[in-house]
């Protein structure tokens, strides 16, 4: 008969993504061997069938040919799905064969969590990604009704907690090129009986060139987890750090110059590094006055919604006027501009 992959994930058929997400979760944390040193040798054929039954039932593919096939066939050789609906197993290794070789257990785990041994197990453990923006446990600043204000939620019959927002301060080098922010967070995890532990995680955020202050990423359900109780949602709101050369106005860049009035009068040059590192020479003809920009046309900030174009750089000019003028050369100002 082979394994039954549902009954070890305990969900039905018509299991959504995130009924296997959870329930792989769950499980893979009950049954770690780190957390079973007394059971390891049971503990670790268990937890590698939890990941087996994940990894089948989470790929369409794979799914489709079990469903067919059962566990046997999905380890023997079958055509897969899409090759014409054959009902026969194939003997070989010709194109049209279907063979499922297990991934390791220990990284289906570290995908879901950022590292292999969550409970400090030896030999390649550890956390993968040590940097920490928030320190130990963001949780413990915020309290499971955190930032986000407003007590829980209800719905479907089931309280959720509210959600727990906090700031992911970025450089406007970040927000112009874009980047990825790796934070590390520590949670409660509750497994099959209830009973929770304390696990850490690495969440990756994609902060894509153009994003603005404020904008919002949310990881439903990152909350603690607790019985009767939907975990809160876990939101980072994009905040903008000052740049000491750079000001932002939505997608404009502005840069302000001090120059003298020698210089505001007869031309001046601006030389700017950009935030993407490159040289930029501005050579400035006009007479500027108080109040008067320079525009450069599309050297601002990607457009969020189209990085294909771009903002605009605004010179600003902070004029110094002399503090007094002999009477020469006034005399003289005055036979030059008179």
């Amino acid at each position: 008969m082979g394994v039954d992959y549902y009954n070890v994930l305990q969900v039905d058929r018509n299991a959504s993504d995130d009924d296997l997400k959870k329930a792989y979760r769950k499980l893979a944390m009950k049954w770690h061997p780190d957390k079973n040193p007394n059971n390891k040798k049971d503990a670790e054929a268990k937890f590698k069938q939890i990941s087996e039954a994940y990894e089948v039932l989470s790929d369409p593919q794979k799914k489709a040919v079990y469903d067919q096939y059962g566990e046997e066939g999905l380890k023997g050789n079958v055509p897969p799905p899409d090759a014409g609906g054959a009902t026969y197993f194939s003997t070989g290794d010709g194109p049209t064969s279907f063979r499922f070789n297990p991934r390791n257990a220990d990284d289906i785990f570290a995908e879901f969590f950022g590292f292999s041994r969550p409970f400090g197990g030896g030999g390649g453990g550890g956390t993968r990604f040590s940097s920490s923006m928030f320190g130990d446990n963001i949780f413990a600043s915020f309290g499971e009704g955190g930032g986000g204000g407003g007590g829980a939620v209800h719905h479907g019959g089931a309280r959720k907690a509210a959600p727990i927002e906090n700031k992911l301060p970025c450089s406007l080098e970040d927000l112009y090129k874009g980047t990825t922010k790796k934070m590390k967070i520590s949670r409660e995890i509750a497994d099959v009986s209830g009973k929770t532990m304390p696990v850490e995680e690495i969440l990756a955020i994609d902060v894509k060139p153009g994003w603005k202050k404020g904008t919002r990423i949310t990881f439903p359900e990152k909350g603690n987890e607790q019985p009767g109780v939907t975990p809160a949602d876990l939101v980072f709101i994009i905040d903008e750090k000052p740049h000491p050369v750079f000001t932002r106005e939505g997608n404009d860049l502005i840069v302000t110059q001090k120059i003298s009035l020698v210089e505001a009068l007869t031309g001046y040059t601006v030389n700017l590094t950009t935030l993407d590192g490159r040289r930029l020479t501005i050579p400035v003809t006009n007479v500027i006055h108080p109040g008067y920009e320079e525009v450069v046309p599309k050297e601002g900030m990607p457009l969020q919604k189209d990085q294909t174009k771009r903002g605009n750089l605004r010179i600003k000019f902070n004029i110094k006027f002399p503090t007094r003028l002999t009477s020469e050369q006034k005399t003289g100002v005055k036979k030059l501009l008179g």
